[in-house]
Order: structure tokens, then sequence, then C-alpha cells
């Protein structure tokens, strides 16, 4: 049996409302669009529900219990709104902040992040490794106004030097 928190019981269900009146009326027309409005991230951060553990001086609860990005990922699917992606937003990229940041990268981002008015996403892959990230072997170089980005398998027979 789960146990949660008077605060947390709380918490789900504001979110489970947030949900409804928000994000599930929508998502027919994002699923078709293929994009989420970012309304609706900036709505979800304004409410608290974006990344639930960074700190207060960021923004957050500063609460790094589980149980409550768990419920945000049980009503997310209960309500059908996988494709939001909310979670990909606050769990999976906003903790490499937390992990690999600098307190100048976290001092910058993270507020924003936070509140819903940057919206966080990650995509890794490179032929002969899939999402293996510990397989990738292509670099990305600061140049300053653009990334060179030098791949060791090339990408294309005829190239593997990319920028943009």
């Amino acid at each position: 049996m789960r146990s949660f928190t008077e605060d947390q019981v709380i918490f789900r269900d504001s979110y489970r409302k947030f949900l409804a009146s928000e994000i599930t009326p929508h998502m027919e027309v994002w699923r078709e669009a293929g994009i989420v409005d970012r309304s609706a991230f900036k709505k979800a951060g304004d409410l608290g529900f974006l990344m639930i553990w960074p700190e207060e001086k960021y923004g957050g609860m500063g609460d790094e219990d589980f149980r409550y990005e768990q419920i945000i990922i049980e009503e997310t699917a209960r309500s059908g709104c996988k494709g939001w992606f909310n979670t990909l937003h606050s769990r999976l990229v906003g903790s490499y902040f937390k992990r690999f940041g600098t307190e100048e990268h976290r001092d910058r981002f993270l507020p924003k992040c936070v509140n819903g008015e940057t919206i966080l996403a990650i995509a890794m892959t490179e032929p002969g490794a899939g999402s293996d990230l510990a397989g990738m072997r292509s670099t990305a170089e600061d140049k300053g106004d653009h990334f060179l980005l030098k791949a060791r398998r090339p990408i294309f027979p005829t190239a593997s030097i990319l920028t943009w």
C-alpha cells in the first residue's frame, strides 16, 4: 500500500483538477499540431506543478520526495495527457542542472524552468549508438557564435563535420 502525506493528497487533487481544466481539453489539438502550447507550461509553473525539487530560491518547493513526481506521473497518465511531456521537462532534463550544472547555471536557468517560461527538452542519438549515451563519440565545440559538431562516426557518407 502506498503512503502519501496530507500535503501530497491535496497536491494530487489540485494537479488532477489542473489537468482536467487546462491540459486534457487541448491534448487532441496539440497532438494534431505536433506541439504543446507554451501556455500549458507557464500555467503549470505558475501553480507549482513543474520541477518540485529545486530549492525555493529558484522558485521550486525544495522538496525532493519522489512521491510528488509519482503523483504527477500517475495523474498525467490517468488523464491521457502523456503527450504533454511535462515529466521530461521537470524530472529528466531538469535534473541535469542539479547533478551537472554549476551554481551559475542553476541561478540563470532554474527560475525560468520552474515557472514554465523556459521549456526543457533533450535529443540524443548517433548512428551506431542510438540512445546509448555511453556509446556516443561525437563532440560539439563552442565557436562563440555557433557550435562545430565533430561526428566520430560519419553521419553522411561524404561528410563528417556539420555546423549550425
